[in-house]
């Protein structure tokens, strides 16, 4: 009987209504704009009313600015209300349709200019699958220093730059430029180092935020080739840095990458980004969200490393379930995963009822947090700890998709009194927009930063991942109301069967911000790091504060280098540390 229920159930089922991109005019191979009949692709999807399949036939697709879709739209950790950027310009704008399939084995799709890649909005049930993404002229120079040395009493650079670079040599100068666009100006363009520098190794696998020595002292600047730049200075200091990539960009977070944006059940499968303007994918006050078996990797042979101008995706807000699986990420400029909520800080308690609250920090503003039934938490800030929870029952703040109210405040009533005098020392969090997580056997390589930075309350597994030489942790959870503003703690962590490679900073990294702390005021709970394999030198396997009833069990741990204590505790309490089976027990140090 149960059988034949599927069956019919099968039967029933909707036969997805099929559109391809070439029936609407795009011509695979073609560098003319898809953009207009990719555009009339979707909303003849959105017009169907059912399960629909847009596919994109093999090819390359370009896709130019001038004539996408066009949103004012908030975004966190971007520009916040800069209203110089409160427009974002969209390749793919996917705009409330429901039973949404894109599919593109082999499809190759081309950005011009400065764009968001695609997004999600006001969606549900939508997958994207198999398409690549990738920029004609990506916003980061990756230049590689093929020779140096000394001749006629003098240091010398020559540096190559990737084929999809554009540059002038101007003086003693360089200028990185993006495409003209339909305006008859470049799309981007700086100057010599730019704003921001970070260097890779590909001989070791390593990247790391430091110095960019290129444009310094500079007696003269020519071209010597199509792609390759001689730097001759005015010092005869031997370079030491042959075969080493300084990937510079500016810091202006203009765009999201690609954004998710107030939907549900969104699954990016078998995506291939190449490059990412802006700040990754962002989902963003979102439900259900699924990314796996996704590469975000430059062109093989392209002769570029960095691709993704931030972090490559970002969860804010999120709730339901959150996972990302068996993907590849390397060459970010920031996290590969960040997981977090947003703190607003209480500005003012016109009554025990009604708190005024703001975003505080600069890149996170303009959007709502807020709706009716949803259970906020109020903490001090000192000390990340709760005061009282409450249900909001009236909410006054910005739509996220327009300026038309104040985009840095929002007011709340709640359904009970409030301790008085908030105002200044507290922070209010949405506990209900919280995801559970699973992170599975990813890898993640060439990272400056942290592989994964997380704090959610609800059940959060992190398993079976490669770690290969962070240049900070492997697993960060941090947390904090007066630096980036990211909420909240962590109650059910579970890090296990990961393989963490020398990375820069503690493997597993348990910091919360908070100004006050001692063993009975714990911010995180509940954080458990079992089976892992730990390859150290000079860093700890774990380093915690503030974090009640660790357990360390199972691990191998693997040192060489600089000796170091394997876990580091600080103000933390009910921890359990055991060895694994034939290990030594552990090095523990403890703190406060």
């Amino acid at each position: 009987m149960t059988g034949a229920r599927e069956n019919v159930s099968e039967e029933a089922r909707p036969v997805p209504v099929l559109l391809d991109v070439t029936g609407f005019g795009a011509v695979p191979g073609s560098r003319s704009d898809a953009g207009p009949a990719v555009a009339a692709a979707l909303a003849a999807a959105a017009a169907v009313g059912g399960p629909v399949v847009v596919r994109f036939a093999p090819g390359e697709y370009h896709l130019w600015p001038e004539g996408a879709a066009r949103r004012e739209l908030y975004v966190s950790n971007t520009v916040g209300d800069d209203p110089a950027f409160r427009v974002k310009t969209i390749a793919l704008l996917i705009e409330s349709v429901d039973d949404l399939v894109i599919v593109g084995e082999g499809a190759r799709l081309v950005l011009h200019g400065v764009q968001t890649t695609f997004a999600v909005i006001d969606s549900r049930r939508v997958r994207l699958q198999g398409l690549e993404f990738d920029f004609a002229v990506p916003t980061v120079v990756d230049a590689t220093v093929v020779d140096a040395g000394i001749a006629a009493g003098r240091a010398f650079r020559v540096i190559r730059v990737p084929e999809a670079t554009l540059f002038a040599v101007e003086g003693a100068s360089v200028r990185w430029h993006g495409e003209v666009v339909g305006s008859g100006g470049v799309a981007w363009q700086g100057w010599d180092a730019l704003d921001y520098t970070q260097i890779h190794d590909p001989a070791v696998g390593r990247t790391w935020r430091g110095a960019n020595p290129l444009f310094e002292h500079v007696r003269s600047i020519r071209s010597v080739g199509e792609r390759e730049i001689r730097i001759d200075y005015e010092h005869a200091e031997m370079p030491a840095d042959g075969g080493l990539v300084y990937q510079m960009r500016s810091t202006t977070r203009d765009h999201p990458g690609g954004l998710v944006l107030d939907s549900s059940e969104v699954t990016l499968s078998g995506v291939r980004f190449r490059f990412l303007h802006g700040f990754g994918v962002v989902a963003q006050m979102s439900r259900d969200v699924t990314v796996e078996q996704c590469e975000f990797q430059t062109p093989p042979g392209s002769g570029r490393h960095s691709a993704g101008f931030a972090d490559f995706v970002q969860f804010s807000g999120c709730s339901g379930q959150v996972a990302v699986r068996d993907c590849v990420f390397d060459g970010p400029h920031d996290d590969p995963i960040n997981i977090h909520g947003t703190y607003l800080r209480v500005a003012g308690q016109p009554d025990r009822r009604t708190l005024a609250l703001e975003y505080v920090h600069r890149e996170t503003a303009g959007f709502a947090q807020f709706a009716p039934g949803d259970v906020v938490e109020v903490v001090d800030r000192a000390t990340l700890e709760p005061v009282a929870s409450a249900t909001v029952e009236q909410v006054w703040q910005p739509s996220g998709r327009d300026h038309d109210r104040p985009l840095r405040g929002i007011v709340v009533r709640v359904d009970t009194e409030l301790p008085g005098d908030l105002a200044g020392w507290a922070a209010v969090e949405n506990v209900t927009r919280t995801p559970a997580v699973h992170i599975a056997r990813n890898v993640f390589r060439n990272v400056p930063t942290r592989g994964v930075l997380v704090t959610t309350r609800r059940r959060v597994v992190i398993e079976g991942n490669r770690f290969e030489r962070m240049g900070m942790a492997g697993v960060h959870v941090s947390g904090d109301a007066d630096e980036w503003w990211e909420s909240g703690p962590v109650r059910d962590l579970t890090i296990r069967g990961n393989e963490f490679v020398e990375p820069g900073g503690p493997a597993v990294f348990v910091d919360p911000r908070n100004s006050r702390s001692g063993p009975g005021c714990a911010v995180h709970s509940g954080v458990v790091v079992e089976g892992n394999r730990f390859v150290l030198d000079g860093v700890p396997a774990l380093d915690a504060k503030s974090t009640r009833g660790i357990r360390f069990t199972g691990n191998h741990i693997v040192r060489h280098g600089r000796a170091m204590p394997d876990v580091v505790l600080r103000s933390c309490s009910d921890a359990d540390i055991e060895a694994g089976a034939g290990e030594r027990p552990p090095r523990v140090t403890e703190i406060g």
